[in-house]
């Protein structure tokens, strides 16, 4: 049973998420400050740190740097989301807007602890150096870097899994450029851009006349690639006929192209790439099951960028370099607020979407909107994602979020938002003015003041002196 350690120097919400997270079957200890954290508990010993990020005293940042490999999850109003993002630069697993729905919590926790479970399972050897043209630092692609490395001299067939947009082509890559065929060709193949009554053709060749329009001999990409290594993408798209006879480059090491009675040898590594569930399309007649456990040797899965937490942020960075000096710009930086869009926007294209999504800022960005003396800031507007907001409530009182929206709890079980908020004002007003008030809770006082009024919870008024 994972245990985790609360750091919040405000009781109600400590009490909050302590109760949500122990009957979602969590050990929970709570501190109100880093000092009292450090003193009363050894924090290496937690599976997660959840803090806010403004205590009394120390901030909450420092326990990044305290709990040594624990991962550290920070917690922090909208009013201060720089320092959020600058909290992430400093090593902290991921960061939550304050107020947080319940399911938001509970995914951000899930998440979290199932990658510090799985980098703890990895062999020493697999938190390796990286790979020629990938980015990332996570632990997942860490795994994914070790296994490229163990298994690029070997030749055997590579089926690479992820989804689209991830970079599967970049994994096919690296393995050629790590292998023994590294000065050999790497012939690349998209098996959906090539028409059906063409594939064939394409892969393994043809002979004069061997059907209309055949006017000379053609060598297919198959014998092209003789001696190095093929990369057939999407290769759930392959027809059943080309699949047989790929087959036969694999079982035989031969190609026989269209029209001809010859066979000739090829020496080729396959390297096959999908974002489909081949299995089931085995199952199903759609795919040829032989084929699929012949390219099924070592299973490679990219994971989507979604899963890839701080490494969003540092591939938005290197696009933004590469593509300034690409379209001739000066050196741009991302606004707090669409650095929050990027690294919790799910990205369903992936590496690839956010591509177009940097470019596409780029491009449109203001010239003359200048930031300090040399940066030029790219605000969310530019970066063009949809955010997902609440409708039923102030468009500035909602995180720009882009995660689905979060179910709420039921109010009888636990502690809701709304609940959150009146009893939050209810026990404060007293002691903190409106303004207050606000900064605590990460709105304006716009946002307060209309919140008040739908709620019915009227402001204290002044006592006469």
């Amino acid at each position: 049973m994972s245990h985790i350690l609360i750091v919040e120097d405000e009781p109600i919400i400590r009490m909050a998420l302590r109760k949500l997270l122990e009957r979602n079957k969590y050990v929970v200890s709570e501190a109100g400050s880093v000092k009292e954290a450090t003193t009363k508990h050894n924090l290496t010993s937690f599976d997660l740190i959840i803090s806010d990020l403004r205590l009394p005293g120390a901030p909450g940042t420092d326990l990044i740097t305290l709990s040594g490999e624990v991962p550290v999850l920070i917690m922090t109003s909208y009013a201060s989301l720089r320092s959020a993002v600058d909290s992430m630069r400093m090593g902290a697993v991921d960061y939550i807007a304050k107020p947080f729905d319940h399911d938001e919590m509970l995914a951000a926790v899930k998440r979290v602890i199932g990658k510090a479970n799985r980098a703890a399972r990895q062999a020493p050897e697999e938190n390796q150096a990286g790979v020629a043209s990938m980015i990332g630092n996570s632990n997942v692609m860490k795994s994914l870097y070790a296994k490229i490395h163990k298994v690029s001299p070997t030749g055997a067939t590579v089926l690479v899994h992820g989804e689209t947009g991830t970079g599967k082509e970049l994994v096919a890559k690296a393995i050629h450029a790590e292998s023994p065929r590294a000065d050999k060709p790497l012939i690349s193949v998209n098996c959906a851009a090539i028409p059906e009554t063409l594939i064939e053709s394409e892969l393994f060749g043809h002979e004069k006349g061997a059907f209309t329009g055949a006017a000379s001999q053609r060598e297919g990409l198959v014998a092209a690639a003789d001696g190095g290594t093929l990369f057939l993408d999407e290769i759930g798209e392959l027809p059943l006929e080309a699949q047989a006879r790929l087959l036969r480059v694999l079982q035989e090491g031969e190609v026989r192209p269209i029209g001809s009675v010859e066979s000739r040898k090829v020496d080729v590594r396959l390297v096959a790439a999908t974002h489909r569930d081949l299995r089931k399309l085995a199952q199903e007649g759609k795919f040829r099951e032989d084929l699929y456990y012949r390219i099924n040797v070592v299973q490679l899965t990219l994971p989507p960028l979604r899963e890839r937490g701080r490494d969003i942020l540092l591939l938005a960075e290197h696009m933004l370099t590469r593509f300034c000096a690409q379209f001739g710009k000066q050196p741009l930086s991302l606004s707090p607020e669409a650095i929050q869009a990027i690294t919790t926007y799910i990205w369903p294209g992936n590496v690839r979407e956010m591509e177009n999504a940097i470019q596409r800022a780029i491009i449109l960005c203001n010239d003359e909107k200048e930031i300090g003396h040399t940066l030029l800031e790219i605000d969310l507007d530019l970066v063009e994602v949809e955010l997902d907001d609440d409708d039923d409530e102030p468009d500035d009182l909602q995180p720009r979020k882009l995660l689905s929206k979060a179910k709420k709890e039921d109010p009888a079980e636990d502690l809701s938002l709304e609940d959150y908020f009146q009893r939050f004002v209810l026990e404060h007003q007293d002691t903190m003015s409106e303004t207050e008030l606000a900064k605590k809770l990460g709105v304006s006082r716009k946002c307060l003041w209309e919140r008040r009024q739908r709620l019915g919870i009227p402001r204290k008024k002044a006592t006469a002196r």
